[in-house]
């Protein structure tokens, strides 16, 4: 998956709170990529040259093993006293990675460093892909910012029929 897509979904899922949870969903939603190739591309001036730095290769296991999330979501929760739920957007960008990564193109190491069964999956960057992943993401918004207006609309009916009738006593 993109990695805008990547943070929108992590946004949608674990940004509900407010709006600066939603934006820190949205950043951790694409930090795996932006840690693992980020550097690369600053260092670079971009993705001219496929020929990877083996950073990235090495940058790319770490950011993208469960097992690795594992461990700092238990540290975090360790040192937060409270579970980082924000922090499931990294877990949901490696979710979605597995089955969105070819072999033959980094493919996702889920249980890194242990051996992982890498998974053949579809190719992300194809239209079959892109076109069904940011339409149900547009739909997801559309209808959960109804609903947001709907809710707020109805608070203030609410409010307004709790004014009127304190006014009249």
């Amino acid at each position: 998956m993109d990695v805008l897509a990547h943070g929108l979904w992590g946004s949608l899922f674990f940004g509900r709170k407010n709006w600066s949870t939603a934006v820190q969903a949205f950043l951790i939603g694409m930090a795996p990529d932006l840690l693992a190739f980020g550097p690369f591309i600053l260092l670079n001036g971009g993705f001219r040259d496929m020929h990877f730095a083996p950073y990235v290769y090495q940058s790319y296991n770490v950011t993208h093993s469960l097992v690795v999330w594992s461990v700092l979501a238990a540290a975090l929760w360790y040192f937060r006293g409270s579970f980082p739920w924000v922090f499931g957007a990294w877990a949901l960008h490696i979710l979605c990675d597995i089955p969105l990564h070819e072999i033959s193109f980094f493919p996702t190491p889920y249980l890194w460093p242990l051996p992982t069964p890498f998974v053949n999956g579809f190719p992300w960057g194809q239209p079959a892909v892109m076109i069904p992943n940011y339409s149900a993401l547009l739909m997801t918004y559309l209808i959960m910012g109804f609903r947001r207006y709907r809710k707020r609309a109805n608070q203030r009916s609410e409010n307004k029929t709790i004014g009127t009738a304190s006014s009249i006593e």
